[in-house]
């Protein structure tokens, strides 16, 4: 189980923001670049946002601090841009802050949500927010900044509740359920209704579409002892229309595999598992050697450039000092290494 979800399963509803308000610095970057997002320590309220420039190989860190000279907040959980917009999604300090993706600097929010995971656009005047803790997953409307609406989860609770990652195909939103739940949602962004649902393995943790339409997922398998459940976690590739899994790939006791990705085209897929692996969406069984070996630390988020398929991936070390970076190519040949804040869990590039 990743440490960031184990370490938001108390009090979420309990903490708050600390602002510092100082001197705010410009800032001049590339048409293309990658950001990082740094969850930072649970109840320490140190996230920040990274900033790389690939053709230069230069980090800028600290970023939203240093352009609005206030703190980020407390767990950054993911970002996505839209339309020249960066939406970062600061889980413990339920909010979603909108920067601009070029100065860094916050030109709105969305408030009063429990505790947000993902946010996945419709169109400008409507997006979808994801929560742990919740059984509602949030509509709003990205251009006022706020909540129009709900979609209640059927089978949970505000406790027990639990929706993560989306991927959208046609009028289609899929969701997959994480902690301690083991479903795939199906939305109809129409009626922002819940069409549908496909039980899995023990707690999909991310979610993925290739190009050839099909759904990716990967389950943790829960934990020893776990009052719900304990099994082998597994791979597995679904057909959303008819919402049933097509092949699973079963990995070991003992294996925690984590953070399905795709490459640009959509045709092979990446997750952590220790090490980094890689496999071909139309392969029938898993590699049997890792894409890229640990390095005997922690691997804890994962991107693929979707201009030219060169591999980051962020390690931890110790969720305590600073993480890092590494960059690989496609083919594995090392390029550039560099530090981040705490805890690199997350990317978007621009």
């Amino acid at each position: 189980m990743r440490l960031k979800i184990a370490l938001i399963l108390s009090v979420v509803l309990t903490s708050c923001m600390e602002w510092d308000y100082g001197y705010e610095e410009p800032f001049k970057v590339s048409d293309k670049g990658l950001f990082v997002v740094n969850e930072g320590n649970f109840q320490y309220g140190n996230a920040t946002l990274s900033y790389y420039d690939p053709s230069t190989k230069s980090v800028q860190n600290e970023v939203f601090y240093r352009a609005n000279a206030m703190k980020l907040g407390d767990v950054a959980q993911s970002m996505v841009i839209r339309n020249g917009i960066g939406w970062v999604v600061v889980n413990n300090s339920h909010v979603v802050f909108a920067i601009d993706i070029n100065t860094f600097k916050e030109v709105g929010r969305i408030t009063n949500l429990t505790s947000p995971r993902y946010i996945h656009f419709l169109s400008d005047e409507k997006a979808y927010i994801t929560q742990i803790w919740d059984n509602r997953i949030f509509i709003v409307n990205p251009k006022k900044l706020a909540i129009t609406g709900y979609i209640t989860c059927p089978n949970m609770t505000m406790e027990s509740g639990s929706t993560e990652q989306m991927v959208q195909k046609g009028k289609y939103v899929y969701v997959n359920c994480w902690s301690y739940q083991n479903r795939i949602l199906k939305i109809d962004t129409e009626t922002d209704q819940i069409v549908d649902e496909l039980i899995i393995g023990i707690q999909p943790t991310s979610l993925a579409l290739d190009a050839n339409g099909k759904l990716w997922t990967v389950t943790d398998g829960g934990y020893e002892g776990s009052p719900y459940g304990y099994e082998a976690p597994a791979l597995y590739r679904i057909n959303p229309e008819e919402m049933q899994v097509e092949q699973r790939f079963d990995f070991a006791f003992g294996d925690s595999p984590s953070e399905i990705q795709i490459n640009g085209d959509g045709t092979e897929i990446y997750w952590i598992n220790e090490d980094i692996w890689r496999m071909n969406v139309n392969d029938e069984s898993l590699p049997v050697t890792p894409f890229l070996p640990t390095k005997g630390t922690i691997y804890y988020g994962l991107t693929v450039s979707p201009y030219n398929g060169d591999v980051y991936v962020a390690d931890a070390i110790d969720y305590v000092q600073m993480g890092k970076i590494y960059r690989y190519s496609a083919v594995g040949d090392s390029i550039d290494e560099f530090y981040a804040g705490i805890i690199p869990g997350a990317f978007a590039w621009k």
